[in-house]
């Protein structure tokens, strides 16, 4: 029964977190801590496993709706990776307290990000931004669904977008949540891209990224098979349902679902940074 609920669980988180372009990692970590109890290093490595198999599973459907920008994926990836790798030889130094807490910043943030906003398509804002997209051959377009138009946009702030993957990887590397959390509002606010754009890219780069550092996890023993099983097995469905969800449904109606959620999550995980279980099972 165990190894079903870790399914559900894991089908479930990886739903929600498909449909928003941040893998089911942020929500996994903290439903195999809280509601199973499992020891938060476990959990990451489970959650590493699951980021990995999401983003395969995913990534048929969203390149065949050319919602994926690959150039950009590619340029962006080389600073995530980079990132992931920093935070993997920081993770054995780093003690279990501070990775709870750090997560519960990092669901606030996402609760924040989720929230409804317009979302500027348009030339960036600054010329040697547009520099480099325009020497990468980074812009592009995508088919909307629902009108059947051609919709064109452009990459903005390149080089600040670099600098906050790197962030994001590091976080990612830290915390297996595939940071997506963080590659999504980098890409609306530096790289100013459409929210279906950044979501779809966002989950094609989250595989390559938790790959720099499964190895790693793997190697300390923080990958328990018996657990990343059922979890990798839920999340593939998960992820492939999610997907749908972000072709068909509008990003911006599915984020309003998740921000309680999260802002929930946020609060039980800092009770937990500090010692004090507000869930059967939560350990430090």
């Amino acid at each position: 029964m165990t190894l079903l609920w870790l399914f559900v669980a894991a089908f479930l988180a990886s739903a929600a977190g498909g449909a928003l372009g941040m893998a089911g990692g942020i929500f996994i970590v903290p439903m195999l801590t809280l509601l199973f109890g499992i020891d938060i290093r476990i959990a990451i490595g489970a959650s590493i496993v699951s980021v990995i198999a999401c983003s395969c599973a995913s990534a048929r459907p969203f390149l065949k709706e050319r919602l994926v920008n690959l150039r950009l994926a590619v340029v962006l990836e080389v600073a995530t990776t980079l990132g992931a790798l920093t935070g993997v030889f920081l993770t054995g130094a780093v003690p279990v307290s501070f990775l709870y807490g750090l997560f519960a910043v990092i669901l606030g943030v996402s609760a924040k990000q989720m929230l409804p906003r317009k979302h500027a398509v348009g030339p960036a804002p600054a010329a040697v931004s547009n520099d480099w997209a325009r020497i990468l051959k980074l812009h592009s377009s995508f088919p909307e669904r629902r009108t059947g138009a051609e919709i064109h946009y452009q990459v903005g702030n390149v080089p600040f977008g670099l600098s906050l993957m790197y962030g994001a990887g590091l976080v990612s590397a830290l915390l297996g949540i595939g940071s997506g959390v963080l590659k999504i509002p980098a890409m609306d606010m530096a790289l100013r891209l459409p929210i279906k754009v950044s979501s779809a890219t966002s989950n094609f780069m989250i595989g390559v990224t938790a790959a720099a550092s499964a190895s790693a996890y793997f190697m300390r023993g923080d990958i328990d098979v018996s657990i990343a099983g059922p979890v990798a097995l839920g999340s593939v469905l998960g992820a492939l349902t999610g997907a749908r969800l972000l072709i068909k449904v509008s990003a911006e109606k599915l984020r309003i679902a998740f921000v309680a959620v999260l802002l929930l999550l946020a609060v039980q995980m800092l009770f937990s940074a500090l010692g004090i279980h507000l869930a059967p099972g939560g350990k430090t």
